[in-house]
Parts: structure tokens; sequence; C-alpha cells
């Protein structure tokens, strides 16, 4: 897994989790809870469970990076990817990401997969001073 900063923070280390956030992907096209709180410097584990019949992803960042890669996915939907922030979920299962945000503001996590997104499969993480 490669470490690198981004806007939205920076691959966590497991050892450093105090929480862990479990999010439901529905078929639906909504993730349960779709808003979540973190505190600055928190490294949060989140447990991204698809209870769904299709393939769902769980994908952290600011709204521009997700609506850019969004907008590819709908050019290219059998695209791959492995990023620290991504967990792609088929049905049934459960991924993970362990994410530290060293960075203040309001993110977003969503289901890139072609059509989820523009369906309005987003939720916010909102990152505040502790």
């Amino acid at each position: 897994m490669k470490k690198e900063q981004q806007d939205w923070g920076i691959a966590g280390d497991a050892r450093a989790v105090r929480r862990t956030v479990d999010v439901r992907m529905l078929d639906t096209m909504r993730f349960v809870p779709d808003r979540i709180d973190v505190r600055l410097d928190e490294t949060v584990r989140f447990k991204a469970r698809n209870t769904g019949r299709v393939m769902h992803e769980f994908v952290i960042g600011t709204r521009a990076e997700n609506e850019r890669h969004a907008a590819l996915m709908l050019k290219f939907p059998d695209m791959e990817h492995d990023e620290p922030y991504m967990a792609h979920v088929p049905p049934g299962k459960t991924g993970d990401i362990v994410w530290q945000f060293n960075r203040a503001g309001t993110f977003e996590f969503a289901c890139l997969i072609a059509g989820h997104y523009q369906a309005g499969m987003t939720g916010t993480i909102t990152v505040r001073n502790a």
C-alpha cells in the first residue's frame, strides 16, 4: 500500500485506529450513514458493507476529485484501481479502509461505479479540530 498525501488525508496505520465506522452500501444508491464527523488527525477504520445485490465502492476524496473519477468511470466502466482510499466491494462482502484525516475540511465518500455516483450515492465526512 502506498502512503501518499492526498488533499483529504493519508493512508492510516491500523495500530493507530481508535474508532471503527460501519457504513452500509445499499442498492437504492445510498450509504447509511451518509454523514460522518471526524476529529483532525484521527485515524478511522471504515467497514464498508455491501448489503445489496450489485457491486459498490466506497471511495474517499474531495467532491471535485470524485466527480472527475466518476466521469472517467462512465467512459471506462471496467477501469480497475487500487488505492488505499478505495474499497471495491462485491455483494454481501465488506471492504476495509484505514484513513488518517490530517487535514480539516469537508470531504466526500462515494460509489464511483458508472451511474451510482450520478444517482446520488455519496456521503459527507466533516473533519474538525479536536
